[in-house]
């Protein structure tokens, strides 16, 4: 059991529950700590780190580029942008790319953008429709937009022009809206990640699609952790065959560098004009590489036929060793985005895999959610379930009733 002593952050907030932890280096699906110790890391800083650690390819890009300029200001061109913006746009069947640096400002962007066109069009109120469980950030707007009143409180009077729905209920979805002018937008996660690792239902996603053309809405698909290969496709949507007007994109597009990106379609692409929003690092040369490279790397390795095929085993092991386990009451997800859901808050598990040498986390209170690198071997799924399995059943023999 590793029994450090937090580390000493004197000077800075405390805005993490960190375990006692200091990572140092890692290589591909591995990390290393101070002490020494190995973990295999199934959280992948929580699916950015696409390609795992130090991948040599990006590391050498990564490098070059640093060497040659790292940051400028958006109002000059560079070699990056424009070859990264079409790589997304192709593999999305989008038009256009607004690039900034978080999943956070990916998803305030698609809020301004679903405002703009409603106001473009007359509405003077435009309202959002957004969904329980969801999350989508902490600023003021995302914050307002996600569906989760823990991380919410203190932080009133919300952001208005938000209407809330379950998931997969299209009746539910008709009826709030029914009537209402003010309705501009759809705005969900392909797969709820923060919220417990809920997919929505193709079909459902295929319906609303549908309902937004009859509206006249768009349709704005959150894939910031859904997205970049995880799921097996380029994008999680694509599993129902349909385009969104506005994707914001994050985490994993730039494999460790921060990268953000709102991919639009021709609803949308064009909304946007000079003065209407704005970002200071975000298509800075240095993401732009990182984002690019991480495309071409994914590709060349064939990363998401194996995140579709090493999820599927991963996925098949652990239902053969926790289906049926009391305690344990479902296992779902796609690719390397699997979720656990226990009957009983959970946290405590997050130190005891990582005693263990397994890094994951517990989101939603009882979902352990594990969003591995897409570089993951059926090996390495195996040794996820031998160090998970262990823990998962002496933790629920210890907490039952």
């Amino acid at each position: 059991m590793n029994t450090a002593a937090p580390p000493v952050e004197p000077h800075v907030m405390s805005t993490y529950a960190r375990l006692p932890i200091t990572l140092t280096h890692g290589r591909g699906c591995r990390v290393w700590d101070s002490a020494g110790r190995e973990y295999l890391d199934a959280l992948a800083g929580i699916a950015v780190n696409t390609l795992g650690h130090a991948h040599p390819r990006l590391v050498r890009a990564l490098q070059e580029q640093i060497g040659q300029l790292i940051h400028i200001s958006n109002y000059y061109h560079h070699p990056w942008t424009e070859p990264l913006a079409a790589a997304l746009c192709e593999r999305a069947g989008l038009d256009k790319v607004f690039f900034c640096s978080s999943g956070l400002e990916a998803n305030e962007a698609a809020l301004k953008l679903a405002r703009k066109f409603g106001r473009d069009k007359g509405v003077e109120r435009p309202q959002i429709v957004v969904y329980e469980r969801a999350f989508h950030g902490r600023s003021l707007a995302t914050l307002s937009a996600t569906g989760n009143p823990k991380v919410q409180a203190g932080f009133e009077p919300l952001v208005e022009g938000f209407i809330r729905v379950p998931i997969n209920d299209l009746e539910a979805l008709r009826a709030a809206t029914a009537g209402n002018p003010n309705v501009v937008a759809v705005f969900f996660e392909a797969i709820q990640g923060e919220g417990g690792v809920y997919p929505l239902e193709p079909d459902y996603i295929a319906a609303v699609r549908a309902l937004c053309d009859e509206h006249d809405w768009l349709l704005m698909i959150d894939e910031v952790q859904c997205g970049m290969g995880r799921t097996g496709k380029w994008f999680a949507h694509q599993w129902a065959g349909v385009r969104p007007d506005v994707m914001p994109l994050a985490k994993g597009l730039g494999s460790g560098v921060p990268v953000g990106a709102v991919v639009a379609g021709p609803r949308a692409a064009h909304i946007f004009q000079p003065g209407n929003h704005g970002t200071t690092f975000g298509g800075n040369p240095l993401a732009m590489r990182a984002g690019l490279e991480t495309i071409r790397i994914m590709e060349d390795e064939g990363l998401l036929d194996n995140a579709a095929r090493v999820g599927t085993h991963l996925h098949t092991q652990l239902w053969a060793a926790l289906h049926g386990v009391p305690g344990v009451r479902e296992i779902r997800g796609k690719g390397l985005m699997i979720g656990i859901e226990l009957d009983r808050p959970c946290g405590v598990l997050m130190q005891r895999c990582a005693d263990a040498g397994l890094l994951l986390s517990v989101t939603a209170e009882r979902v352990i959610r594990l969003v591995p690198p897409l570089i993951l071997s059926t090996a390495e799924a195996d040794e996820i379930v031998a160090k998970l399995v262990p823990q998962v059943r002496a933790f629920l023999d210890e907490t039952a009733a």
